[in-house]
């Protein structure tokens, strides 16, 4: 009986597991960008919300913004740039269903696309 109870608990166990994790992806992380109506240096400002929609944490979240540039600055602790790469909150966890905002000004708008995260706990 008590191995019945163990295998049982496993397989349990390894379900809800395999539940979290799977039911996230990048396409739980969703950019949005819309014009604030203002201009910084004469391009016009961006607002940008960054939302996890997604039941776990997600960290360490890579943006493919190759070419990005803004005429205001962009605090380094919100979007960092690496390359063709940037690194969102300093790659701390954006918790479920959290925002991340931020301002940019440029012409064109730059899509921002996510590229890769880790996931962390569910909730």
């Amino acid at each position: 009986m008590a191995t019945v109870f163990k295998i049982l608990s496993a397989i349990l166990f390894l379900t809800l597991v395999n539940k979290g994790s799977s039911s996230c992806s990048l396409n739980n992380i969703n950019i949005g960008s819309t014009r604030s109506g203002r201009e910084i240096q004469g391009k016009p400002e961006w607002n940008v919300v960054v939302i996890n929609n997604c039941s776990c944490i997600q960290r360490q979240i890579q943006l493919a913004c190759r070419g990005f540039q803004s005429a205001e600055s962009v605090s380094p602790s919100i979007l960092s740039k690496e390359g063709d790469s940037c690194l969102l909150i300093n790659g701390n966890p954006l918790s479920p269903f959290a925002t991340v905002r931020f301002s940019y000004a440029w012409d064109p708008p730059f899509v921002l696309v996510p590229t890769s995260s880790i996931l962390g706990p569910c909730s």
